[in-house]
């Protein structure tokens, strides 16, 4: 005969495996749990020259139809012309900018390299306000056409990704990309904009890159235990000591953190090549340019004190030998403050020092997208730093809130040319 069998359910091991923990309130010392992403962008090559795209809201419920995807009337060869173009005017936009009379001849300097407040000048920050304004629908203009076809696939992509981007603010945006673009450059056309600045992207929200530096990604390294102080390098060229607040970041660096000095490649490559590196910030404040080394194709270098450029392949072949190895540590943030480095690769393909170190395991690398001027530079590393030493914040955190202090506050929108190459979470974990 049939019975009921009556249970107790004592431990309730179901819900351990069917809901989330709840979020505990943990000390800053102790290691946080990383949030979800708001927005998640994916830019693929599909054949030689096509690029598909795909947009996703964590939060919403995905379509019954799948996934809003699509493939774009834009080349590939295009977004990367629009975007060597985007750079090209911000260049000689703001980098180069002079102040002429109506003759068109130079009244003084170049306001943006000599200066990095601007508020406290009328005629200057008038000026700034009307670059930005070109700026942004430069940046606009890019979008639109990056988005645009009348495709009906196409077009549900376009309004879920703008309303996601014009609607809100603040988002943790994640473009997934196989073309390396100037993302925070690019801009929308806010309803309630007051100024032109805005409209960026990287005023509106942080933001990063990721790519396929991630296929390589080391999926387990040996970490060490927190230290008591951060260990950070400085990595640079000895003729900017005494450029800007120069003087003040290796001061901060070194009352702050267990700081290591290496002015000379050897000592760099040196280090790099032992398999275990401890330096939880990887700061460079050198030159970086693009050099002919026998390619079709110039690659990024940055140079410290001697001659020797260091680009993406002389990183990978002093590493090498650890990559894979669960004994080798390598896991720093790198501020990559030199011309160029926000760039991993003008296309796809070519290995660009930012990608490289991500691939060898650095948590995240932030750089300019565009040559930048020494003083505006020395600035942005002192409050980058300052604020990552102090582990309240993230990097996407603290790379958003630097734009808005420049562009509100200074009236300088040079912040905005950093990008986060991964690392929009990375935020220093210390022992204390």
């Amino acid at each position: 005969m049939a019975r009921e069998l009556v249970a107790d359910v004592i431990h309730n091991p179901s819900l351990d495996f069917t809901a989330m923990p709840p979020r505990q309130h943990r000390p800053d010392s102790q290691v946080r749990a990383k949030e979800p992403l708001d927005l998640l962008v994916s830019l693929r090559q599909n054949g030689p020259d096509r690029l598909h795209l795909t947009a996703l809201v964590p939060a919403r419920r995905t379509p019954k139809n799948g996934l809003p995807q699509a493939y774009l009337t834009v080349s590939a060869t295009e977004v990367l012309q629009m975007a060597a173009r985007l750079r090209a005017v911000w260049r000689d936009q703001l980098v180069h900018h002079q102040v002429c009379d109506a003759d068109g001849m130079p009244l003084g300097g170049y306001p943006f390299s000599d200066a990095v407040d601007l508020s406290a000048d009328t005629e200057h920050a008038a000026a700034s306000r009307r670059l930005a304004d070109d700026l942004a629908d430069e940046g606009r203009h890019f979008l639109e056409r990056l988005l645009a076809g009348p495709d009906r696939q196409l077009a549900v992509v376009r309004e879920l990704l703008l309303d996601a981007l014009v609607s809100e603010e603040g988002l943790r945006v994640n473009f997934d990309s196989d073309l390396h673009l100037p993302w925070p450059m690019l801009a929308v056309e806010p309803p309630d904009a007051t100024e032109p600045w805005h409209g960026f992207l990287g005023y509106r929200h942080q933001v990063e890159q990721t790519g396929d530096a991630l296929d390589a990604y080391p999926a387990s390294q040996s970490r060490a235990l927190s230290h008591a102080l951060p260990v950070t390098s400085l990595n640079t060229d000895s003729t900017l000591d005494n450029i800007g607040r120069a003087p003040e970041v290796r001061k901060l660096l070194e009352e702050r953190s267990r700081l290591t000095v290496r002015t000379e490649s050897r000592a760099f490559l040196d280090d790099l090549a032992a398999p275990v590196l401890h330096d939880d910030v990887m700061y460079f404040w050198c030159h970086g340019a693009f050099v002919d080394n026998g390619s079709p194709q110039p690659h990024l270098a940055v140079r410290l004190s001697d001659d020797r450029p260091i680009d993406a392949e002389l990183v990978l072949r002093k590493r090498r030998r650890h990559q894979g190895s669960t004994d080798a540590l390598f896991h720093p943030f790198v501020l990559l403050n030199a011309c160029h480095t926000g760039q991993t690769s003008p296309e796809p393909g070519l290995k660009h020092l930012g990608g490289v170190l991500v691939r060898l395991g650095a948590d995240g690398v932030l750089g300019p997208q565009i040559e930048i001027p020494q003083l505006f530079a020395s600035e942005y590393a002192f409050a980058f730093l300052d604020r990552y030493l102090s582990g309240a914040s993230t990097a996407g955190e603290i790379a958003m809130d630097l734009v808005r202090h420049y562009t509100d506050d200074l009236r300088n929108p040079l912040a905005l040319t950093y990008s986060l190459y991964c690392g929009i979470d990375s935020r220093l974990e210390t022992a204390l």
